[in-house]
């Protein structure tokens, strides 16, 4: 079901000085750099930056992105599982698709359906 790690995305309220910051510690600028999103690709996963407008309580602003082939089916177990939606499968560009839910111990778990991202 879960193909392994991809992805994680911090939640930033100023997305111009996360991007200084993370491209000063990690040595070099990101491959994706719009206003709704920064990819850095480190190692062969990503770091994402996500702008929001409004701080979120701790605990939620981080979102690890777990490889799906079928997300809409992975996500529809995940609930019958017990997971409660926390946002919903979204298309996010590129047919690049997300989603994430909260599972039964409080923890965001996100998945991606990413056509594009092949193991090396």
């Amino acid at each position: 079901m879960l193909q392994g790690l991809r992805t994680v995305v911090f939640h930033v309220a100023d997305l111009a000085k996360a991007k200084a910051w993370y491209s000063a510690l990690l040595g070099f600028p990101p491959y994706f750099d719009e206003p709704f999103y920064i990819g850095f690709n480190v190692g062969g996963y990503e770091l994402g930056l996500l702008p929001i407008e409004e701080p979120e309580p701790a605990g939620t602003t981080v979102v690890t992105y777990w490889g799906v082939a079928d997300i809409d089916a992975v996500y529809a177990r995940l609930l019958a599982e017990g997971a409660t939606a926390h946002a919903p499968v979204t298309d996010v560009g590129g047919g690049i698709k997300v989603a994430d839910v909260i599972d039964p111990f409080g923890n965001i778990v996100g998945i991606i359906d990413n056509p594009h991202f092949k193991v090396a």
